[in-house]
């Protein structure tokens, strides 16, 4: 019914998620999270962030990846009719930018993210892979404060 109403949300959701990510680079910059591993402040123009290609089980995954010391932050695209290649363990903080993702679990449960939704788990929580109909983006930090304590 009032259209700006979506674009107001959509909005303000990225402007949370750019200060989530400045609050944990910013974090691991003062110790907080990580002793001594300190990112200068910098913007990052993805579009000048090279991509690299990695096959699924089927379609193919596009990586832009900015790494830092025990800190890795990605935006990612899945080509539509992706299937990841393996399960994962690693943790993550997942958020869709684009499109829609299926997270399926190795014990049978799933769940869908859609632009605005994120989902979070700890290194060797779960057992997890990628699967999308029509294609996605989504932005990924993963790193050493994941791991289990």
């Amino acid at each position: 019914m009032y259209p700006w109403r979506y674009a107001s949300s959509y909005l303000v959701d990225n402007i949370l998620l750019t200060y989530s990510v400045l609050l944990i680079i910013y974090s691991y910059s003062l110790g907080i999270i990580m002793d001594d591993k300190n990112i200068p402040f910098q913007t990052i123009d993805w579009s000048l962030i090279p991509r690299t290609e990695h096959a699924g089980e089927s379609g193919i995954a596009y990586w832009q990846t900015m790494q830092f010391d025990g800190l890795r932050v990605r935006i990612v695209e899945y080509s539509a009719g992706y299937v990841a290649d393996h399960w994962c363990q690693k943790g993550h903080i997942v958020y869709c930018l684009e499109g829609e993702v299926t997270n399926e679990q190795e014990n049978g449960d799933s769940s869908v993210l859609i632009p605005g939704m994120s989902y979070i788990v700890s290194d060797e929580l779960s057992s997890h892979r990628s699967v999308t109909q029509t294609g996605v983006k989504l932005l990924i930090i993963d790193g050493d404060f994941l791991q289990l304590k």
